[in-house]
């Protein structure tokens, strides 16, 4: 318990993973413990050298955005209290691991549907459709996101070579309307973030051309 029950309450970041055609919740990851770090990259979505002139300063749409972070998954402290953790000890943090990687696998049942098909002479099989992934930064940060990297360093092991203790890095791409549409749930959501932050940007200090040294734009 902590000593200061006023402290406000930790909040945790994470992914959840919709049905992309209902949107219904399939599985919530609360990562463990929250990044110290979140790297995001921007990279401008402009008209393009070499065009019209006219066109210097026209947007194609919204930039690309890229988020990367390491996430530690830690067994240690549970260990300590096998009694309330049987799984922990049969499995250390295994299932934690699969929980993630198994994001970017397609379905066992898929990959066997497909084969059966292939099998009774199917020409065209359409590639498997994977579940909306947001990811969860706060309440004024829900992105649909889709990996684009992800590799597990594991660190630890018990006596059975069960990993213990691991750092996952992930790089994930922001899905925009410029890859799903405004029709989509991933699209409204992107919507909302971005106009959540341009809301954000009105409240930001207003700056005076004196700062510069100067009185007036020449």
């Amino acid at each position: 318990m902590t000593t200061f029950p006023g402290s406000p309450r930790l909040l945790k970041g994470g992914l959840v993973l919709l049905d992309p055609d209902t949107s219904n919740v399939q599985r919530i990851i609360a990562l463990q413990y929250n990044p110290d770090t979140l790297t995001r990259t921007l990279q401008v979505q402009g008209v393009g050298q070499g065009g019209d002139r006219s066109e210097a300063l026209r947007l194609k749409g919204p930039p690309v955005e890229t988020i990367k972070l390491d996430a530690e998954i830690d067994a240690t402290d549970q260990l300590e209290f096998p009694d309330q953790n049987a799984n922990v000890v049969q499995y250390g943090i295994s299932p934690q691991l699969a929980a993630l990687e198994t994001i970017i696998y397609p379905k066992s049942s898929d990959l066997l549907a497909n084969n059966n098909l292939a099998q009774a002479g199917t020409l065209e099989i359409a590639p498997m459709q994977a579940p909306l992934m947001l990811f969860i930064w706060s309440v004024t940060r829900i992105l649909p996101v889709r990996l684009t990297d992800f590799s597990i360093t594991e660190e630890a092991f018990d006596a059975t070579l069960n990993p213990i203790r691991a750092k996952v890095s992930l790089g994930m791409r922001v899905l925009s309307i410029n890859d799903v549409g405004f029709d989509q749930k991933a699209g409204s959501l992107y919507m909302r973030y971005q106009q959540q932050k341009e809301q954000l940007a009105t409240l930001s200090p207003a700056g005076a051309l004196s700062s510069f040294g100067i009185t007036r734009i020449p």
